[in-house]
């Protein structure tokens, strides 16, 4: 297991945007998930849980989320035609569905929907399928719902499916297929007694245990943290986090309004 550098994202003491100085936006685990029936249409049940919305985050960010599907159950299919969405598969196997085409996907299969496309998620194994959900605002949508008074350019066409390897690739950036604030994804890990600060100056951070335990430690407060815990950290903040035992985290780095804009 490979060991992070005691540094990551250029972490930063300045107060977050918006004035608000905590650097913990939301933390929790998947104990209690919902049971949500009939999800996208399709029949069956999915496990749902939701981490942190628009509420608890400064950027175009519309949901951070955990979802899980038993063997044989589905996901459905549906059209994306406002946000931008990730898919990080945590553990089992299925079908990331893409425009009527199934690709195989497992844990570290990271797929990427851009706006225009059809997807879903079918469990094709014998266990469990949980994944990873973030989706955020694409800038059309974020500008009509800001009031910033632009026109929504329209619904794009399909495209090709874009699926990655992220625990083979490490790093995914999201650029040439997303043009929000969702700008990379990251796979981190620390061997037990390590530690490593995170934090940006300019992007808030979602962080996902996928295994070990260890601490979240940030504005004097420390928060344990172990296999499906989730955290949001705010821009300009620093919060370390410290390995137990030996720890895989997964980071999505999603960028404040004016950075976003800059990235385009």
């Amino acid at each position: 297991m490979t060991t992070a550098a005691t540094t990551h994202h250029g972490a930063a003491d300045t107060p977050a945007a918006g004035g608000r100085s905590r650097a913990l936006r939301s933390a929790g685990t998947v104990a209690g998930a919902a049971t949500v029936h009939g999800v996208h249409g399709a029949a069956g049940r999915t496990r749902w849980k939701c981490f942190a919305g628009r509420r608890q985050l400064d950027s175009a960010t519309e949901a951070v989320e955990w979802a899980s599907v038993p063997p044989g159950g589905l996901s459905g299919e549906h059209r994306h035609t406002r946000t931008e969405e990730i898919y990080l598969i945590l553990r089992g196997h299925g079908e990331f569905l893409f425009n009527g085409h199934p690709h195989h996907v497992g844990p570290g299969s990271l797929a990427l929907t851009a706006p225009g496309n059809v997807h879903g998620l079918r469990n094709t194994g014998d266990a469990d399928l949980d994944w990873w959900v973030i989706e955020t605002l694409a800038p059309g949508t974020d500008a009509v719902l800001s009031g910033a008074g632009l026109t929504h350019p329209g619904v794009p066409p399909m495209g090709d499916a874009v699926i990655h390897d992220l625990f083979e690739e490490r790093t995914v950036s999201t650029d040439g297929v997303f043009s929000g604030p969702l700008r990379t994804v990251e796979a981190v890990d620390l061997d037990a007694g390590r530690r490593t600060l995170l934090g940006s100056p300019d992007a808030e951070l979602a962080v996902f245990v996928h295994s070990g335990e260890g601490r979240a430690t940030a504005d004097d407060t420390t928060t344990d943290l172990s296999p499906d815990t989730c955290v949001t950290l705010g821009a300009g903040t620093a919060t370390r986090i410290e390995a137990v035992t030996p720890m895989r985290l997964l980071i999505v780095t999603l960028a404040l309004p004016a950075h976003a804009a800059e990235a385009q």
